[in-house]
């Protein structure tokens, strides 16, 4: 590339600062924050209720996350938790209910393609990599806990 050309690409570049949208940063980070403030305290109200029905600790995380996890999925069917993560950003999404957000969607989006081509083949497509993460540290974690400690 000439110093002409480096130039130019300089130029426009700047150019083209004046039409880019400004980002409101500091008005997503709060309603992230308040958002996914809210998805949890509604999890911690769950929580709270369930243990308040006599079900032991360990017990309770786990109906816990099933109902955020059933209520992201159901949301994300009847369209509402779109508008949510729209609003919420990261909030929204960061939150197990995402998680639920994230399989669902897809699978949504390809059941025309058939249950095994469409929706079993995408349904994991944002999710999949989550999952193999998760599975191969929980491994890993578990085998350094089972030699080392």
């Amino acid at each position: 590339m000439t110093k002409a050309n480096i130039r130019e690409q300089e130029a426009y570049s700047v150019f083209l600062e004046d039409f880019r949208p400004k980002r409101a940063t500091l008005r997503n980070i709060v309603v992230a924050f308040l958002v996914g403030g809210l998805i949890c305290t509604i999890g911690q109200g769950v929580l709270t209720f369930i243990l308040s029905k006599g079900i032991p600790l360990k017990q309770a995380y786990v109906l816990t996350s099933s109902v955020m996890v059933f209520a992201g999925a159901l949301l994300t069917g009847l369209g509402v938790y779109d508008r949510i993560g729209s609003f919420g950003g990261m909030g929204a999404a960061l939150p197990i209910t995402g998680f639920a957000n994230s399989v669902v969607s897809p699978a949504m989006e390809y059941k025309r393609e058939g249950f095994v081509l469409g929706v079993g083949a995408k349904m994991f497509q944002v999710a999949g990599p989550v999952i193999v993460y998760a599975t191969l540290t929980a491994t890993i974690v578990s085998i350094i806990k089972l030699y080392v400690f």
